[in-house]
């Protein structure tokens, strides 16, 4: 049984064609896959489906055996801008999915201590986040997806807005992160080369489908010095020429 089950999924808003138009994909846990398309072939709806924040008008979602309903603990969300609340501390909104179930506990705290150290903000719990860069605010926005140690991490083009050195260093810490606590990643992005990079698979997404499916065979760990190799680019250039073949 897979660990998130995609099954003939259609979903439409009104007076419009559907948008999400019979997808079929699974993720075995542990599994890194990137859904890839261009703007507006659908991506960003099927993951809001996948997280339970919208409902399908026919198929289902399953997640670890259990039909989705709505968004719960199981899952962190990552949206496309770090969304903090200018209001608390780095600290408090790292917190912030624990805030709201409960009063944070101490170990909390720790933990939570513990994810701004591996990210690189040991200095900046206690920073507002007007005072940090737009790096460090994603940084931060990435703690507090993983604070609950869900099993099912969501992200919607996490790092579309940021330079490119930046969003290297936070490919390496998102790959390094999920990795070490074994979480199963779905992570929507427009960029062959972040696709490449990050996933196990890639799902390739065009009208509300999804046309191609791409296992990527690059080895682990992986490193920057990868990008410059032959079978990085090897790749790129195939995935490149699935999404002109689905577009033509």
């Amino acid at each position: 049984m897979a660990f998130l089950d995609i099954e003939q999924v259609v979903f439409t808003y009104p007076g419009r064609s559907p948008v999400v138009n019979g997808v079929d994909w699974r993720m075995q846990a542990g599994d890194f896959h990137c859904l890839l398309g261009r703007s507006g072939c659908g991506k960003t709806t099927l993951l809001q489906l996948a997280a339970g924040l919208l409902r399908p008008q026919s198929g289902r979602i399953v997640l670890s055996g259990g039909e989705l309903a709505a968004p719960g603990p199981q899952l962190g969300f990552m949206f496309q801008a770090p969304t903090l609340l200018d209001w608390h501390r780095v600290l408090g909104n790292v917190l912030l999915p624990v805030s709201l179930q409960r009063k944070p506990t101490p170990q909390d705290e720790a933990r939570a201590l513990q994810l701004l150290r591996q990210l690189g903000l040991a200095g900046h719990a206690h920073d507002y986040p007007r005072q940090l860069s737009g790096g460090q605010q994603s940084r931060v926005a990435l703690a507090r997806a993983l604070i609950l140690e869900s099993p099912l991490l969501l992200l919607d083009e996490p790092f579309a807005a940021l330079d490119a050195i930046t969003r290297a260093e936070l490919q390496d810490d998102l790959l390094r992160t999920c990795r070490e606590l074994g979480t199963t990643v779905l992570f929507v992005t427009h960029d062959i080369n972040e696709a490449v990079y990050l996933g196990d698979r890639i799902a390739l997404m065009q009208g509300g489908r999804i046309v191609d499916d791409i296992a990527i065979t690059l080895p682990a760990p992986r490193t920057q010095a990868l990008r410059h190799g032959p079978a990085f680019n090897e790749i790129c250039a195939r995935v490149r020429a699935s999404m002109d073949r689905a577009s033509a």
